[in-house]
């Protein structure tokens, strides 16, 4: 493609509204641009990466036996109420009406769409197992979309749901989609780890997320650097150092619960600096409301709830804060909560509680606690969760290392969802003796969209993106110093034919710019090898340089499909010697 005739249209300022990298580059690159909030157009560049991307997956879907397919983006409410999803979803779930009145929403995933599709076509266990997938726009109404296309409303993805007749079978499919994935993102760059995860709205076990790594992530990754450990923050869990610290007084062991008086000490920080003792000797309690009831949650003082896992351990219920008032009434008060003494609440207790001793807990009295608190003699009969977030300096359960962490960008997750649709849609087969069973699915998500800005992210520098070989736009950027110049652009022209008819796509610059232009827009665009033909064009002598390593070197116009086989065959790493 000659660069003259085809919408490139760099910016040399980065845009206020951009944050981080890949946003900034790709508006400054031509690659995308906003059209309203979390909404994108691709550009020509844009779309090529993006449909490299596409292939990719493609190839590796279909080595792993799926279909593809393509479903509406249009839902019927129905569906969506029949799998007890339309109020569950949300308001990321983008909800709107027909003239007639008939509810709709925009897809944002299509568990419901699938199943009804399967329930209607397979019947018999001999027309299981099978794995459909579909690459298609979703939509989610962000309450704020930000970071270009790693926060949108609308992006593109690609889901495949797995049918099987057993869970034996649901391992194998759900087996070889992970490996897929690592196919995939293996070949598009990306330096991931696969993290076990929560399912979040779409349900499901046994669940992991891709991870791409990334400061800029929103996700946080606990791994183990020796072992293959890793999970979401969300889910991670380790192991603690001791439960206190050492006990100066002794005698303080054996004591009976004291009423000690803190007044106006209502924070963990500062009781501990009151008390004079650590946060690890502090078991604060936290007062929810779930199903209408009250909760008290207990954690050690340096720990930090976590969320999602209380709300697993509430099984699945949704929470809120429980009002002053109302805590109040459970004969207690803010700031000075404790699990003794209280009725009719219901008390769990994360693990990080178990064996603390002369601890010191809320005495539901304003302006004072109790010292002296043993858990298994005053507080016997705890139910106990995982309920916290790791911490750092935490040791990895399986090997005992100490745990690191990073940040990440989801781009892929896979579940096993089990019968959750198939029974509240009526999904099933007739098994070999005419019995009728639930079909047992599978789900996998690919953000094909979010992909793309997680390569930018990962592979750029100050002067622009660094694209690995495998997704770039095109693979030779062939750079005319001076169009005017007849010789230069006769090699150019037999240069550029070389290349398309050796099968390498090609953008040649041969716009009537300054030099300059042209080498920081060759930066900006980041193809992997750029080709100069300048002013030893009369010698069939050019330039070549690489993106990555920033090698430069000359070759004769005769030696450069050789050298770009060799280069494109080890991913376009520097080769040259």
């Amino acid at each position: 493609m000659r660069q003259q005739r085809m919408l490139i249209p760099t910016l040399r300022d980065v845009p206020g509204d951009a944050e981080v990298a890949s946003h900034k580059l790709m508006l400054r690159a031509g690659l995308i641009r906003q059209l309203s909030s979390g909404i994108y157009s691709y550009l020509p560049l844009g779309l090529k990466a993006l449909q490299h991307i596409q292939t990719i997956v493609r190839e590796e879907m279909d080595a792993a036996g799926a279909q593809e397919m393509l479903m509406p983006a249009l839902h019927p409410s129905e569906l969506w109420k029949a799998s007890g999803r339309w109020d569950v979803y949300g308001p990321e779930l983008m909800r709107l009406e027909d003239r007639h009145g008939r509810e709709f929403a925009l897809g944002a995933t299509h568990e419901e769409v699938i199943t009804t599709i399967v329930k209607d076509e397979i019947q018999s266990y001999k027309k299981l197992p099978v794995t459909l997938y579909q690459i298609q726009t979703k939509y989610r109404d962000e309450r704020r979309p930000r970071f270009g296309l790693l926060r949108g409303r609308e992006f593109l993805m690609k889901d495949a749901y797995s049918f099987d007749r057993s869970q034996s079978g649901l391992d194998e499919s759900y087996e070889s989609m992970y490996k897929a994935y690592h196919r995939i993102f293996t070949r598009c760059g990306l330096n991931f780890r696969a993290v076990e995860a929560d399912s979040g709205a779409i349900g499901g076990t046994d669940t992991h997320e891709f991870m791409a790594l990334a400061d800029i992530g929103e996700d946080t990754i606990v791994h183990c650097p020796s072992c293959q450990y890793a999970a979401n923050l969300e889910k991670a869990v380790g192991q603690l150092p001791a439960p206190v610290d050492p006990v100066s007084n002794q005698s303080g062991l054996h004591a009976e619960p004291q009423k000690v008086h803190t007044p106006q000490v209502t924070s963990i920080k500062q009781l501990s600096e009151f008390l004079q003792i650590s946060p690890k000797q502090i078991i604060k309690s936290i007062a929810i409301e779930a199903n209408g009831k009250p909760v008290i949650v207990l954690l050690r003082g340096d720990c930090e709830v976590n969320e999602i896992k209380l709300k697993n351990a509430l099984d699945g219920t949704e929470f809120t804060m429980l009002s002053e008032s109302a805590i109040q009434q459970l004969g207690s008060i803010a700031g000075f909560i404790g699990p003794l003494g209280l009725q009719n609440v219901k008390i769990i207790a994360d693990y990080s509680v178990i064996g603390m001793q002369d601890a010191v807990i809320g005495a539901n009295e304003a302006d004072y606690h109790l010292t002296h608190v043993q858990v298994e003699r005053d507080l016997a009969g705890l139910a106990y969760h995982d309920l916290r977030n790791v911490t750092e300096g935490e040791h990895c359960l399986t090997c005992g290392h100490e745990l690191s962490f990073a940040k990440g960008i989801e781009v892929g997750h896979v579940f096993k969802l089990g019968t959750k649709y198939s029974r509240s849609l009526g999904a099933s087969f007739s098994d070999e003796n005419g019995a009728s069973e639930p079909i047992i699915m599978g789900c996998y998500g690919i953000g094909v969209s979010r992909v793309l800005a997680a390569i930018i992210e990962q592979n750029y520098d100050e002067r622009g993106i660094i694209w690995p070989a495998s997704v770039a736009p095109f693979a030779v950027h062939l750079l005319t110093v001076h169009v005017q110049d007849e010789i230069q652009m006769k090699l150019s022209t037999e240069i550029y034919k070389s290349l398309t008819d050796a099968g390498y796509s090609v953008l040649w610059d041969d716009r009537e710019d300054r030099p300059g232009v042209k080498f920081n827009d060759a930066d900006l665009l980041g193809f992997p090898l750029r080709i100069t033909v300048g002013k030893k064009a009369a010698e069939h002598i050019v330039e070549c340089k690489e993106r990555l390593s920033g090698d430069q070197y000359e070759l004769t116009a005769e030696q450069i499909i050789a050298h770009c086989q060799t280069f494109f065959q080890t991913g376009g790493r520097s080769s040259h010697e």
